[in-house]
């Protein structure tokens, strides 16, 4: 069998390639991939290539598929795992499977397995370390965004509390808490907002920092009336104050933030979190650098006297993803507020390389058709002239502009794509 797949070879090398995947084994899944969406780290392994940590040796001679937030179908299952899985079977990943002690990570390793594919062979590691995850969700991008979101439950997982009392570390941000996110209103921040509202010992307070008035406005509207009753949020403006520090403590009552999570790798934002830290205070640091000499200046006196402190995390475990699936399922959680580009594979490597200068959020790839990188927003426009995006932006309306299961059915019917092959 034919597929199209965009592979690594090196820094800043990426091609669109058709080629035949091998023969089937016993103990492997053959998936047709539906969607991907693209990473800030992916836009990352495409500029260090071999010299990223998670690439093998070689990549000029074994190019890597690229994409590790993906779903799609599976369409034929080894001997090995016909009691297990499916043909039909809608199907999303936890990314980093071990073997033998060494973490090997779709969309940075397999030649013949990554999201912005329109084939992938899923080799039977995957299946051996449960990593291939069914989803009864309605729809595809949901579960593509299921990486992402379980990436931010993890940060959440990580975070920890101390006390006066004995040694003992209380994992989870603090009961009933103040907490704070900086950078708040990009992609992955957003959905942080979310799963803070949906957390059973709400928070007193959620406090959004961004410096866009335009985003903190789109994350007001589709979240401030998810916070539970006894939950405060706040939208604020960092650049709307000369000392917006002063502004947060403010907002705490001057006593400052159980938990702060940072969503940007800049030096100024992660010392001003540092800041803002109450007694035993956890910052997590959670946007991932590519410079490898980022640094901060650190309060020392507080980590002593208010036992403040710092953790960070890559990428999540499986009960992260089963999480998040299943917060989806119920319609807890709406990722659909990540999204703000869907395009085809063709576009998939203009979307990559270009993650950083393209504004908005998540941009959502559909790996089976050939269509260029679209806003949401210039749905209406477009739609004027061309009834495909007429019928988009129709569908979207009803869901206050957000990306939506009936859009994506749309797109799919209209370009064809048989889902029972």
């Amino acid at each position: 069998m034919k597929t199209k797949a965009i592979r690594l070879y090196g820094e800043n090398d990426l091609k669109l390639e058709e080629y035949e995947l091998p023969k089937m084994k016993d103990d492997e899944i053959l998936a047709k991939i539906i969607t991907d969406s693209v990473c800030m780290s992916t836009y990352k392994l495409s500029k260090q290539g071999e010299k990223h940590k998670r690439t093998p040796e070689g990549l000029k001679e074994n190019p890597a598929v690229i994409g590790h937030e993906l779903s799609g179908i599976i369409i034929e299952v080894g001997d090995k795992w016909k009691d297990k899985y499916k043909k039909g079977q809608k199907f999303t990943v936890q990314p980093a499977v071990s073997v033998d002690g060494k973490v090997k990570t779709v969309g940075y390793y397999y030649q013949y397995y990554g999201g912005d594919s329109t084939y992938s062979i899923i080799p039977n590691e995957v299946m051996e370390n449960d990593c291939l995850i069914p989803f009864n969700g309605d729809s595809f991008f949901e579960a593509s965004l299921s990486e992402p979101v379980s990436c931010i439950i993890a940060g959440y997982n990580r975070m920890y509390h101390t006390n006066d009392e004995n040694h003992i570390h209380s994992m989870g941000v603090k009961k009933n808490g103040k907490i704070a996110i900086l950078g708040a209103c990009g992609p992955m921040g957003l959905e942080c907002i979310d799963y803070a509202l949906q957390l059973e010992d709400a928070p007193s307070l959620v406090v959004a920092v961004d410096v866009s008035e335009d985003r903190l406005k789109r994350a007001e509207k589709l979240l401030s009336q998810k916070a539970q009753k006894d939950t405060k949020i706040v939208f604020v403006n960092s650049n709307a104050y000369e000392d917006s520090t002063s502004k947060l403590m403010e907002l705490s009552n001057n006593e400052g933030y159980d938990d702060v999570f940072v969503y940007a790798p800049i030096t100024p934002l992660i010392e001003q979190a540092d800041s803002i830290l109450g007694k035993d205070g956890c910052l997590n640091f959670f946007a991932g650098p590519i410079d490898k000499t980022l640094s901060a200046n650190i309060n020392m006196y507080n980590v002593h006297y208010n036992y403040t402190h710092i953790t960070g995390f890559t990428g999540s475990t499986n009960q992260d993803v089963l999480d998040a699936l299943s917060l989806m399922e119920k319609g807890r959680l709406s990722p659909t507020i990540m999204v703000t580009h869907i395009g085809g594979l063709d576009s998939a490597i203009y979307a990559t390389q270009n993650v950083p200068d393209i504004p908005g959020g998540k941009k959502m790839i559909y790996t089976q058709i050939d269509m260029p990188l679209t806003a949401i927003d210039d749905f209406e426009k477009l739609g004027e002239d061309n009834e495909l995006f007429k019928k988009l932006y129709e569908e979207c309306k009803k869901h206050d502009g957000c990306w939506n299961k009936d859009a994506e059915k749309v797109l799919l019917d209209y370009y064809n794509i048989s889902l029972n092959e």
